[in-house]
């Protein structure tokens, strides 16, 4: 452990920057990938700043992950290109062009990805008429959301859900898909 803190402490300020940069941002991006695989992709707060880049629906400029993917472009050019750079100006404004790269192209397959979810996805029109399990409990009345899950063309498929029914639907009920409401929330009926 000695000789990290030592290698550290060996390098000027910039390269320490850039160390710091790659580092923690890698850690982090990490964490964020492990975090996703298992299921928890949504911990990803926004600044409300929209990028716009043509409507990347959803995707914002400014997030957690690509703050995250900057400083990752950022630290690794900076360490890359040191021993062929030797002008830090140029050092820096290269890898600062880096990390917005890192930024655009993680947007562009974010969209991408987006376009085959949305390509690929059976609308909700084709849930009514079907049964489906309740996975988060419907309150009475359309008082809020439950979700329900259903098979929709051999894949799991995970709705918003209300009822009119006067009593709560429990979490594993059985429930019919009744209409449509608004863009992909999902009136139905306990069987």
């Amino acid at each position: 452990m000695n000789d990290i803190f030592s290698f550290f402490n060996e390098q000027t300020t910039l390269m320490q920057v850039f160390w710091g940069s790659a580092i923690i941002s890698t850690a982090i991006m990490l964490v964020q990938t492990i975090l996703s695989l298992i299921g928890m992709s949504d911990l990803d707060l926004d600044v409300g700043v929209d990028g716009g880049l043509d409507d990347c629906s959803g995707a914002d400029l400014f997030t957690i992950k690509n703050i995250v993917n900057f400083f990752v472009g950022f630290g690794w050019a900076g360490i890359s290109f040191r021993s062929y750079i030797e002008s830090d100006l140029l050092l820096i404004f290269l890898s600062l062009l880096v990390g917005v790269g890192f930024v655009l192209i993680f947007i562009f397959i974010f969209k991408q990805l987006m376009k085959l979810e949305s390509n690929s996805a059976v609308g909700a029109d084709a849930c009514v008429g079907r049964t489906a399990d309740v996975y988060l409990r419907i309150p009475a009345a359309r008082s809020g959301k439950g979700k329900i899950q259903l098979s929709l063309n051999g894949s799991a498929r995970e709705f918003d859900a209300v009822t009119d029914d006067s009593e709560l639907i429990p979490s594993g009920a059985v429930v019919t898909v009744v209409e449509v409401i608004g863009k992909s929330t999902l009136l139905v009926k306990r069987n």
